[in-house]
């Protein structure tokens, strides 16, 4: 590709525009954004798509597009030339048809293409020295062999992308039929790596033979009665009855195109191919006067590193999300499985190698959920009692990527608070041991199998916009009176505000000693008591980093080494880890944007949440684990005069005749 732009605009038939600037590109716009890029400039045979995506316009000063004017729509291309080895950005207008900009991009290297998933594990199994390997172990039949394309990370001095190509090393398991689990008999000690551009296999390395575990572990019911299975059942329950969630006038919220009411909440729902879910524009309808609370909220960046030193193992440390892509990898999603009530379906539009848009259908999923009592009170003198329920909207997708699921969820509330939930799920990515070994790194979760102690961590950028745009964030501690004069009994304590000032002193970690939360306020809007609106970030369930310096992915996920960031709002600034993580050595992202310590008091900020997951495995998340649940909540402190959920209508007392009514 070149950078030479013709700035005559092609004539093609007009693409149907979208309602509002911050929708996201349908598959006609992706259609589009590629011809227009392939009309206007040179692309090279060897040049691909990696991901074509909405480029936002500037946020307003107000918070809001002007609704008379017709949005203005660009994309942002992203191709990769093989041969080249160079990036290119490109800026396309589908509004007046023209390529803006096309920008190269030196020295660092895309997320997986999409064309490299499948055609790296062919290539792998067509290795002579693989299938060597592979005799070894006594396996003949190569076809039940599958083979993850694992991204190299950053462990040699030639996987700098200034020296060497873009690489993954592959690690192998064997199915012992078609269907089933591919993870249960784990190749250990076969190394294997690929470069993707020339599409060869440069190195195997066979570090010794390591038995195959024998035991299937399959749970899909068509198989996992095999009584060599590990867990063995011989039937499914019959015991659990039908549970039904009808809502017979409907569901309470409406939808047009992206935008979405529910009770007094109003939002806007995007998606892309990197980030998947997105939301915007989130604000809050106080009697009558619309709040804004945030201007954008999306999963960051997210990275595993794996805390195990054996051979094939120690390198993994995926960026799943600028490593391979989150909507690129979303499930479509399944009524009454994935989601159940009344759903609203959003479909995602990303696109393949060549250009081509793709659409998932099912993408976003939303519905309603009754969420137990949102407040209650007994007057025991007089036994009046009033109480009511809670109900919660519920915006969520679902990603798979390789071994893993996981499923984002932002949570809102009738009580004007937000929740965000990180559900992990699937198969672990497993090593194997011989018989009578116990793993050192791991925990053994079936006869010669185990699964590597790991982390998850996930960072959460939150574009805030409290009341407006301009806001600060204080740090709250609770700590014990510290005059002994004012705490004779040695029972009182106080909360402590320290202001936030700078990007570089607000990179803050959890503090379990003083409870620690941080509150996100508007200095410029004051409550009826005199106090400036806010809402604070409560921590859920954190986990320290097990990141030693000196590792390979140490300083390439600086992002991990604080729970909170805060950075002056800059439109460029989006990933915690920074737009190219793939095999970069350098820690790009959160580490170079506070670099300049530029104030965030009193200003437009983004407030970066780190949410981790401590994975040391248990035999009960074998062959499948069950859900593991980590997040954070923001709630708002002042923000409303009182309790804003008071308004919500009684609930009826009932009970059920066994049928669909409520008596």
């Amino acid at each position: 590709m070149t950078t030479q732009v013709l700035t005559e605009p092609i004539e093609e038939a007009a693409v149907p525009q979208p309602s509002h600037p911050l929708d996201p590109l349908s598959a006609d716009e992706v259609a589009a954004a590629v011809a227009i890029l392939q009309a206007q400039v040179e692309l090279t045979p060897s040049s691909r798509y990696v991901m074509i995506s909405l480029a936002e316009p500037p946020k307003p000063a107000d918070l809001e597009f002007d609704p008379t004017l017709a949005p203005d729509r660009t994309a942002l291309v992203i191709t990769y030339d093989r041969a080249a080895g160079l990036i290119h950005e490109a800026v396309v207008s589908l509004t007046s048809r023209t390529v803006l900009s096309a920008t190269p991009v030196p020295d660092r290297f895309p997320s997986f293409l999409m064309e490299d998933m499948f055609a790296i594990e062919d290539l792998v199994r067509a290795d002579p020295r693989w299938q060597d390997a592979m005799r070894k172990r006594g396996v003949t039949d190569f076809s039940l062999a599958m083979i993850d394309p694992w991204p190299s990370g950053f462990v040699l001095p030639s996987d700098d992308p200034k020296v060497g190509p873009r690489r993954c090393r592959p690690l192998t398991w064997m199915r012992a039929a078609p269907s089933e689990h591919g993870y249960a008999r784990p190749i250990e000690n076969l190394l294997v790596t690929v470069d993707m551009d020339a599409m060869v296999v440069t190195d195997v390395e066979d570090l010794g033979v390591v038995p195959i575990p024998k035991h299937p572990g399959n749970y899909s019911p068509d198989l996992m009665f095999d009584p060599m299975n590990r867990p063995a059942f011989t039937e499914l329950r019959t015991d659990l009855k039908p549970l039904s969630i009808t809502q017979p006038e409907g569901p309470s919220f409406t939808v047009d195109g992206w935008s979405v009411t529910w009770q007094k909440w109003r939002l806007r729902v995007g998606f892309n191919p990197r980030e998947g879910l997105v939301l915007h524009q989130i604000s809050y309808d106080d009697r009558g006067k619309i709040r804004p609370i945030i201007y954008r909220a999306s999963l960051s960046e997210m990275v595993v590193p794996y805390g195990d030193a054996t051979p094939t193992q120690w390198n993994k440390n995926v960026f799943d999300m600028g490593e391979v892509g989150m909507g690129l990898m979303a499930n479509s999603l399944t009524l009454g499985c994935d989601c159940l009530g009344e759903i609203y379906y959003f479909d995602g539009v990303v696109n393949d190698s060549l250009g081509q848009p793709v659409t998932i259908k099912n993408a976003v999923c939303m519905h309603e959920e009754d969420f137990g009592i949102a407040w209650k009170h007994t007057d025991f003198r007089t036994g009046e009692v009033e109480v009511r329920r809670s109900r919660r909207l519920v915006i969520s997708t679902i990603a798979t990527v390789g071994n893993y699921e996981y499923g984002f969820y932002w949570y809102l509330y009738t009580d004007g608070s937000i929740e965000y939930e990180v559900k992990l799920s699937g198969v672990l990515t497993t090593g194997a041991v011989a018989d009578g070994e116990v793993p050192r790194w791991g925990q053994l979760v079936a006869p010669g199998i185990y699964g590597p102690n790991h982390q998850h961590f996930f960072s959460v950028r939150l574009d805030m916009s409290i009341d407006g745009p301009n806001n600060s964030v204080y740090e709250i501690d609770s700590v014990p009176e510290p005059n002994p004069a004012d705490n004779p009994h040695n029972n009182a304590w106080i909360t402590q505000a320290s202001l936030l000032e700078t990007e570089g002193t607000a990179a803050r970690n959890v503090e379990y000693s003083t409870a620690r939360y941080w509150k996100i306020v508007n200095p410029s809007v004051l409550n009826e008591l005199g106090q400036p609106v806010a809402y604070k970030l409560m921590p859920g369930a954190s986990v320290p980093p097990m990141l030693q310096p000196g590792s390979a992915i140490y300083d390439r996920a600086r992002f991990v080494q604080h729970n909170l960031w805060v950075t002056a709002y800059d439109p460029d600034e989006k990933y915690a880890a920074g737009n190219y993580p793939y095999q970069s050595p350098d820690p790009q992202g959160l580490p170079e944007f506070v670099a300049d310590d530029a104030s965030i008091a009193d200003t437009d900020l983004v407030v970066w949440y780190t949410v981790g997951a401590h994975h040391v495995v248990r035999p009960e998340d074998w062959p499948v684990m069950p859900v593991n649940y980590a997040g954070f909540h923001l709630k708002p402190v002042g923000f409303f005069d009182g309790n804003p959920a008071l308004d919500l209508p009684r609930s009826e007392a009932c009970h059920t005749d066994g049928a669909e009514h409520c008596h």
